[in-house]
């Protein structure tokens, strides 16, 4: 999936301070391995609520990057999960959300924020 990252919210949410932007893009780079790891750990376990949740979590965080495609990916899979639908498509879904997940990192490198 071709991405492309929209920093015009995390500009307006942070009053145009680089500093912090390069914060905020800072946690989401610490977070990612995390959100992956965990969603993992949930499908392997068939904690589905649990997988539902950090699919949730990661939403919120992934919004601030304008990852357009991947916040509606993320909004249909929570709700698959949720309803335990499509469980087959579980795997690949986390799959693709690490590669996403990592494009937007060398991306976001790549703008030499600060």
């Amino acid at each position: 999936m071709e991405i492309s990252i929209d920093l015009s919210y995390l500009d307006s949410m942070t009053g145009g301070d680089k500093q912090l932007m390069k914060e905020m893009i800072d946690i989401f780079k610490e977070q990612v391995p995390e959100f992956v790891t965990e969603m993992k750990n949930f499908l392997v376990t068939k904690d589905y609520k649990g997988l539902a949740a950090i699919a949730h979590k990661a939403k919120s965080s992934i919004s601030i990057f304008g990852l357009t495609q991947l916040i509606a990916d993320l909004k249909e899979f929570e709700i698959n999960v949720a309803n335990s639908e499509k469980t087959e498509t579980y795997n690949d879904f986390i799959s693709n959300f690490e590669t996403t997940c990592n494009q937007a990192i060398i991306q976001l490198d790549n703008m030499n924020i600060c």
